[in-house]
């Protein structure tokens, strides 16, 4: 067995498509109705879907899990961060580690947690 994919829901997943493609490069797979396949296994879906699924509310910024990303140009990633998206709200800047890794946290448009880290 292997993990194929992470999934996680959006509010409007044109603006989430733009947002992953902008920011990490990443393209889409696979458009199917409220169901998005990205490249890099991320799965974009539709809140309206995944309420209708769970029966539940969804809980954005719930900090329970991130997306981890590295970057060995960090600085020119967060250049092209605040020229795309100066709105994205901070969990921190830029800091470094104690073990020496340079690592921002944000989240994107619906909540979900990213990291983007210089390769460890």
């Amino acid at each position: 067995m292997k993990l194929k994919n992470v999934l996680i829901v959006v509010k409007d997943i044109e603006r989430s498509r733009r947002f992953y493609r902008d920011l990490f490069g990443l393209e889409t797979i696979l458009d199917n109705d409220g169901n998005m396949v990205l490249t890099d296994g991320l799965v974009l879906q539709e809140e309206t879907y995944w309420k209708e699924f769970l029966g539940k509310d969804i809980i954005p910024e719930n900090n329970s899990c991130e997306l981890y990303f590295e970057e060995s140009d960090l600085d020119r990633f967060i250049e092209r961060l605040e020229q795309y998206y100066p709105e994205v709200k901070y969990v921190n800047r830029l800091m470094t580690h104690s073990w020496g890794q340079r690592v921002i946290r944000f989240y994107d448009p619906d909540g979900n947690l990213i990291e983007v880290g210089t390769p460890m």
